[in-house]
C-alpha cells in the first residue's frame, strides 16, 4: 500500500515538473499549426509532377538552400522530409501535454485524434474485396486514388510534351521513347505509394494516433499500399527491360553508374520486393506464415538498394516514413531485448492458455491492447502478437494474454505448459503494449459483443474495463450482452478468463452483464470433458523485469525527443561530412562524387543517429525506473502488504480449480449458430455499440446486418488482429 501510494506521489510531482497543468490552447495551437504543415506538405505532392514545380518552385528552392554544409540534398529534406518529422514531434508534444493534463484533472476520456477516424462509423462496403470499409475509409481511398492519377497523368503529359525531340536524340522510335517516359512515369508515381508504406507499420507513432489510428488497425493500408507500390514498380521495370531489349541496350540492366540512377540496384531492389509480394499470397501467408514471415525481412535489402538506386537526395521523397519506422523498430529491438518476469499461468482444456506477467504500477494501456511476444525456447525469431485481456485499472500489477492453441507456434507452448512435468521458468520478451487512445465504450447505452472462438479475448479487457468504472465511476455504465460462439462445449472455459487469476474479491454483479454462448457443432454437454482450469505458478528470476513502457511514463515526450534530437545529429554529421570532405571535391555540382558513397553514408549516419539517442533516451529512463524501485522495496519490506508479491515469491505449484459461476450463468444454446439480426432487433435501447471479434465471415455478417438496418441506433465496430 506504501509502494502505491509513493508511486502515485512521485507520479504527481513529475506531472508538476512536466506541465501537467497546461493550457488546452497550447495543445490546441499544436493540432492547428500540425494542420497547416500536413496541407502544405500534400499540396507539395499535388504539385511535384507539374512544370511548375520542376521549372520555377524547386530551382527557387535549390537557389536559396543549396549550401556547403547539405549541397543538392539540402533542398529535399527541407522539402519532404522536415515537415513530417516535424508533426511527428509535435504529435508527440501533444500527447504528452494531453497525457499530463488528464492524469492531472483526472479525466477519464481523451481526445480520438486528429480526425476522430476511432469514433464510431457505419460500414459502407462489406463484402467487397477490401473487406469491411467505412465512409471516412472510402473518402480517403478515392482521394488517394485521384492523386495517382493526377500525378501519372501529369508526368506523362509533361512528358510526351517533348518525346519527338528525345527520340531524335536517342535515335529511337516515338513508341519506344514513350515507353520509356511511361516506365519513368509509373517509378515516380510508386514513390507516393512507398512514402506512406511504412507509416502503418510503426507500432508507437505519434502520427497514427494524431489521426486516431492504431497499428493493428492501420495493418490493412500497408497491405493494400503494398500491392499498389510493387504493382506500379514491377511495371516500372518491366518497361525498361522491354525498352532496351527492343532498342538492343539489355546490357543497361548491368550498369551501375558512378553518378546517377544505378540500374543493378534498381534491380535487386525489385527482386526482393518480388519475393516478398509472392510470400503474402493467401496460401503462403495461411499455410507457411514462416516463409511469409522472414521473407518480410527482405525489406531491408529492398530499402537499402532503393536508396542506392535514386541515390539518397531523391529517397528523401520517402525518407520520413521509413525514418519514423526506423525509430519504432530499434526501440522495440531495445524493449524485446529484456527478459519478463511470468508469474503464473492458466491451462484450459480447450487447448488454450493464459499468461500472467508482472507488469510495472506506472503502465496503463486501454481494453483491445495488443502485445507482441517472443518465446526463445520455442523460436527466438518468431513474435506473435495477442490482445491483452487484463485491464490496467483492475490489474494494477498483471499483465495478461490469452493464446488458444491453433497453430505450430501456440501448439508447442501449449504442450510446454500443459506437460505431465511443467517447467517452472519460462523465458519470455515482449514488445508492446501498443493500443487505442481511449476507451469510448461507456457512451453507448448497450453493448451487444459478438466474439467467435478465440475472438473473445478483446472483450474480457472490455469487460473488466466497464466492471472498474461501475465501481469507481457514478453515471450510467452501458448493459453488456456478450454474444460467444464455440465449436465444442470444452471451448466455454474461455468465458471463466473475464475472471482474472486472483478472482477472491473480483465482484462482477456491478454489472449488467448476460452472456449468450453458443456450442455450434455439439447437440449437448460432453460429460466426458474435463472441468478444470490447471494453474501453474512459476518461479522468479533476478534477471526477469515486469512489463513496462520502453520509454516510460514520460514516453511522448522521450519520443518528441528522440524525434527531433536524432534528426538533429543526422544533420550535424551530414553537414561536417558534406564541408570537409564532399564539397571540397564535387562544389554541388553532384556530378562527381560517387552516389552510392553518398548513399551509404547518409545511411549509415541515419542508424547511428537514431541508435546514439534512442539507445540513451532507453538507458536514461530505465536508470530512473531502477532508482524508483530501489525506493519502492524499502516502501515493501513485508512481502505481503506488495500487491502482486504473491506472485513474485510463489514457488511452482500445479492445483485445479473448478469451473467458476460465469460459464454457470450463462445461457447455453448447442448445436445452433446465434441469430444476430434477430438478437440485435431485439435489443432495446436508443444508441447500441456492436462489436464483433472473430472469424471474418462472422464480422462480415454482422456488418451487413448493422448496414442493412434502417435504424440509427446501431454503430459498428470490427475488431480483427489477423493480417
Amino acid at each position: 500500500m506504501h509502494c502505491i501510494q509513493f508511486v502515485k506521489l512521485k507520479r504527481d510531482m513529475m506531472d508538476s515538473e512536466t506541465g501537467g497543468g497546461c493550457s488546452p490552447t497550447v495543445q490546441m495551437g499544436i493540432w492547428w499549426f500540425s494542420v497547416l504543415i500536413f496541407v502544405g506538405y500534400v499540396m507539395v505532392w499535388i504539385m511535384m509532377p507539374t512544370n511548375t514545380f520542376f521549372l520555377h518552385w524547386l530551382p527557387h528552392i535549390h537557389a536559396e538552400t543549396d549550401s556547403i554544409y547539405f549541397g543538392k540534398q539540402g533542398t529535399f529534406i527541407l522539402v519532404y522530409t522536415f515537415p513530417i518529422l516535424l508533426i511527428a514531434t509535435l504529435a508527440s508534444l501533444y500527447f504528452h501535454l494531453e497525457q499530463k493534463r488528464s492524469n492531472r484533472h483526472n479525466t477519464k476520456k481523451s481526445r480520438e485524434g486528429l480526425l476522430g477516424l476511432a469514433s464510431w462509423k457505419r460500414p459502407l462496403l462489406v463484402n467487397g474485396p477490401l473487406g469491411i470499409i467505412y465512409m471516412t475509409e472510402l473518402s480517403f481511398i478515392i482521394m488517394f486514388v485521384l492523386l495517382l492519377i493526377w500525378s501519372l497523368c501529369s508526368y506523362l503529359l509533361d512528358m510526351f510534351g517533348s518525346v519527338a525531340l528525345e527520340a531524335a536524340n536517342q535515335r529511337v522510335q516515338v513508341w519506344e521513347a514513350k515507353l520509356e517516359c511511361s516506365a519513368l512515369a509509373l517509378g515516380l508515381v510508386g514513390n507516393i505509394c512507398l512514402a506512406l508504406l511504412f507509416f502503418p507499420v510503426s507500432r508507437g507513432s505519434s502520427i497514427l494516433r494524431f489521426i486516431g489510428l492504431t497499428s493493428e488497425g492501420s495493418i490493412k493500408y500497408h497491405i493494400w499500399l503494398g500491392h499498389i507500390a510493387m504493382a506500379l514498380f514491377t511495371a516500372h521495370g518491366l518497361g525498361y527491360i522491354i525498352f532496351w531489349d527492343k532498342t538492343h541496350q539489355i546490357s543497361e540492366i548491368l550498369k551501375w553508374n558512378k553518378v546517377g540512377i544505378s540500374n543493378v540496384a534498381g534491380a535487386v531492389a525489385l527482386l526482393a520486393g518480388l519475393i516478398m509480394w509472392a510470400a503474402t499470397l493467401p496460401y503462403i501467408r495461411r499455410k507457411a506464415f514462416e516463409l511469409f514471415f522472414y521473407t518480410h525481412y527482405l525489406y531491408i535489402v529492398f530499402v537499402v538498394f532503393f536508396v542506392l538506386h535514386v541515390g539518397f537526395s531523391s529517397a528523401c521523397i520517402v525518407l520520413p516514413g521509413f525514418y519514423l519506422f526506423m525509430i519504432d523498430r530499434y526501440l522495440r529491438f531495445l524493449q524485446s531485448q529484456q527478459k519478463i518476469r511470468l508469474l503464473s499461468a492458466r491451462v484450459l482444456p480447450c487447448e488454450a492458455v493464459e499468461l500472467n506477467f508482472s507488469k510495472n504500477l506506472g503502465l496503463c494501456y486501454a481494453p483491445t491492447s495488443i502485445i507482441f511476444i517472443n518465446v526463445p525456447s520455442i523460436s527466438k525469431l518468431q513474435w506473435h502478437p495477442f490482445t491483452v485481456t487484463s485491464c490496467s485499472n483492475t490489474d494494477s500489477d498483471t499483465l495478461s494474454i490469452v493464446i488458444k492453441s491453433s497453430g505450430t507456434w501456440s501448439h508447442s507452448l501449449y504442450q510446454k505448459l500443459s506437460s505431465s512435468s511443467p517447467i517452472s521458468h519460462l523465458d519470455v520478451s515482449i514488445e508492446g503494449p501498443y493500443g487505442p487512445a481511449s476507451t469510448f465504450y461507456s457512451r453507448h447505452e448497450m453493448l451487444v459483443l459478438v466474439s467467435g472462438g478465440s475472438g473473445i479475448t478483446p472483450f474480457i479487457s472490455i469487460i473488466r474495463s466497464l466492471l472498474f468504472k461501475a465501481k469507481s465511476e457514478e453515471g450510467k455504465i452501458p448493459k453488456v450482452l456478450l454474444i460467444c460462439a464455440f465449436k465444442k462445449s470444452i471451448d466455454l472455459t474461455m468465458i471463466d478468463l473475464i475472471l482474472p487469476v486472483s478472482a477472491t474479491a473480483f465482484d462482477i454483479s456491478s454489472l449488467q452483464l448476460q452472456i449468450e454462448a453458443y456450442v455450434t457443432r455439439e447437440k449437448q454437454p460432453d460429460m466426458n470433458d474435463r472441468k478444470f482450469i490447471q494453474t501453474l505458478w512459476f518461479k522468479s528470476n533476478a534477471l526477469d523485469e515486469p512489463v513496462s513502457a520502453v520509454l516510460g511514463q514520460n514516453s511522448w515526450l522521450y519520443l518528441g525527443i528522440i524525434i527531433s534530437s536524432s534528426f538533429i545529429l543526422f544533420l550535424l554529421l551530414i553537414a561536417i561530412l558534406t564541408k570537409y570532405y564532399i564539397y571540397p571535391i564535387d562544389h554541388n555540382s553532384d556530378l562527381i562524387y560517387p552516389y552510392f558513397s553518398r548513399s551509404s553514408l547518409s545511411m549509415l549516419f541515419m542508424c547511428v543517429s537514431i541508435a546514439i539517442v534512442a539507445t540513451t533516451a532507453f538507458l536514461w529512463n530505465k536508470k530512473q525506473n531502477k532508482d524508483l524501485e530501489q525506493i519502492k522495496n524499502i516502501y515493501t519490506s513485508n512481502p505481503s502488504a506488495s500487491p502482486g508479491s504473491g506472485y513474485q515469491n510463489a514457488d511452482k505449484e500445479l492445483g485445479n480449480l473448478p469451473l467458476q459461476s460465469l460459464v454457470q450463468t450463462a445461457k447455453v444454446h448447442y448445436g445452433e449458430r446465434p441469430d444476430i439480426k434477430k438478437i440485435l432487433s431485439g435489443c432495446v435501447a436508443s444508441n447500441i455499440g456492436v462489436l464483433v471479434s472473430g472469424p471474418r465471415k462472422m464480422r462480415h455478417e454482422v456488418a451487413s446486418i448493422c448496414t442493412s438496418c434502417s435504424t440509427d441506433d446501431l454503430h459498428f465496430e470490427s475488431i480483427s488482429f489477423s493480417w
